[in-house]
């Protein structure tokens, strides 16, 4: 007699979450850039996203430490890629809604390399 397997259980994907000291700042500046409206929110959680597709949660962490990225010391923690057809007009977008630019910068023909207002490195990369 032959033994039945159980399926595995269905899991998927829902969203990466950013730790950060004000998830209303953080969500409001990726909401800006992304164009994502948000699902849910509290004081201490924010989630971004579309019904039935992935997303993006931040988490309020009350003793949260900006990562350092290129230094080591507090590393980056998670990064997202972006992928954008002009690489100067992403920038100066994600400049202008509060990112900032490091001066370390690993090839700026490809893709760009900035920090959202909680310190996360993310990528803006050239896909056209």
């Amino acid at each position: 007699m032959t033994e039945k397997v159980a399926p595995p259980p269905q899991i998927r994907f829902l969203s990466v979450d950013f730790d950060c000291p004000d998830p209303a700042v953080l969500s409001h500046f990726y909401s800006s850039m992304l164009g994502l409206p948000v699902l849910f929110s509290s004081d201490d959680f924010i989630l971004l996203g579309r019904g039935g597709e992935p997303g993006l949660g931040f988490v309020r962490v009350a003793d949260y430490r900006r990562p350092t990225w290129p230094d080591p010391t507090e590393g980056k923690q998670a990064h997202i890629e972006l992928g954008v057809d002009d690489l100067d007009a992403a920038q100066s977008y994600a400049l202008s809604l509060g990112a900032e630019l490091p001066s370390f910068q690993p090839d700026i023909t490809h893709w760009r390399v900035l920090l959202d207002p909680a310190g996360h490195p993310f990528c803006l990369s050239f896909n056209g």
